[in-house]
């Protein structure tokens, strides 16, 4: 506010002292310019800084504001530029704040001052805008006007950007940065359903961290975030644009991939040696390894099924061994897409 007051009370005083001056005022009408263009701005500020409602202090500065540009209308006996200037923008200031009917709570003293300047000064009345008086209010209407206008540019911008901020909070997890569960939800319905009318292929890819929870437990739940946002990483860097990947819940995570069996399959062991080769600063020696499990879509299949199909791959490299890419396994037995696992398949400290 306080940049605003003392702009807004420096300019006003220019058409204010051109009044006076015609006027042939007294010393005090002066003085009490002085202190409204210049002190009360900088007392304004101390009230609020030595405040401990700094809040509620400035909300009655704000109608301190309304009460001085009030008495300064019978003050200037009512000339009609400046008096309506100044009272409009000292109602548009309390609008431009933003604080529900505090122009409507402002009224009132502004109107009591009208009131006390008028018997100090007999109710003079001399209406009449002289040209150096409209010339003297050629800044404030210029000056004041395009710096509230950029200010609430400003605003607005801040606004949109928290607005933006907010619309990718609400479909991001806060860990990792990957999809919500809503949003990718989403994302895989639009790729099952691609597959249905023959416009690409779609895999699902579940994966799940080896032995987490001993990890997380053993070396503190700071070290388990760092293992998420590594593996979350590792996902992002992987899958690149072929599809979207999300934390489906704990230490699971699921992709859905617009590419065939082979190339998910690809793609799901180069994520398990990439999280395989991950360290950690925080925990030096720890080594984390990832089971998956692969599912391609089928014709008229639903996404519950797609992620039940991948589930039970992802249950396979786990009853496998874990540390490993599997399938749903077939009607004769076979896996043929599971491999051999490179490490003992836990998230643990290296001996």
């Amino acid at each position: 506010m306080y940049p605003f007051r003392i702009l807004g009370m420096a300019l006003s005083s220019l058409p204010v002292g051109v009044v006076l001056a015609q006027q042939q005022d007294s010393i005090a009408s002066w003085v009490l310019l002085l202190f409204t263009g210049l002190l009360w701005p900088q007392l304004a500020l101390w009230r609020s800084w030595r405040s401990r409602d700094p809040d509620r202090t400035e909300r009655q500065n704000l109608l301190i504001d309304s009460a001085i540009a009030g008495l300064w209308v019978p003050l200037m006996h009512f000339n009609l530029l400046p008096s309506a200037l100044i009272a409009t923008l000292a109602v548009v200031d309390k609008i431009n704040t933003g604080i529900r009917g505090l122009w409507l709570r402002s009224l009132p003293g502004m109107l009591g001052a009208i009131v006390l300047g008028g018997v100090l000064t007999g109710f003079a009345f001399a209406p009449a805008t002289s040209m150096p008086v409209i010339i003297a209010c050629m800044p404030i209407l210029l000056i004041h006007t395009v710096a509230v206008s950029l200010n609430g540019y400003r605003l607005v911008r801040r606004v949109h950007y928290q607005n933006q901020r907010l619309d990718e909070l609400s479909r991001t997890d806060p860990l990792t940065g990957l999809d919500n569960r809503r949003q990718w939800e989403e994302h895989a319905q639009r790729v099952l359903e691609r597959r249905h009318t023959g416009l690409g292929p779609a895999t699902l890819v579940m994966v799940d961290i080896d032995s987490f929870k001993a990890a997380n437990d053993g070396r503190g739940h700071a070290v388990g975030d760092d293992v998420l946002r590594g593996v979350a990483a590792v996902l992002r860097d992987c899958i690149g644009d072929h599809g979207h990947a999300v934390r489906y819940g704990g230490d699971e995570f699921a992709l859905a991939l617009e590419v065939d069996e082979p190339r998910a399959l690809a793609i799901a062991e180069s994520i398990r040696r990439q999280v395989g080769a991950l360290s950690f600063v925080a925990a030096p020696g720890l080594h984390c390894t990832v089971s998956l499990g692969v599912a391609t879509a089928s014709a008229g299949m639903s996404l519950r099924r797609w992620m039940v199909a991948a589930d039970t791959a992802l249950y396979n490299a786990k009853d496998a061994g874990r540390n490993r890419v599997a399938t749903p396994i077939r009607d004769d037995g076979a896996d043929p897409s599971a491999t051999a696992p490179v490490r003992d398949g836990t998230c643990e400290a290296a001996r």
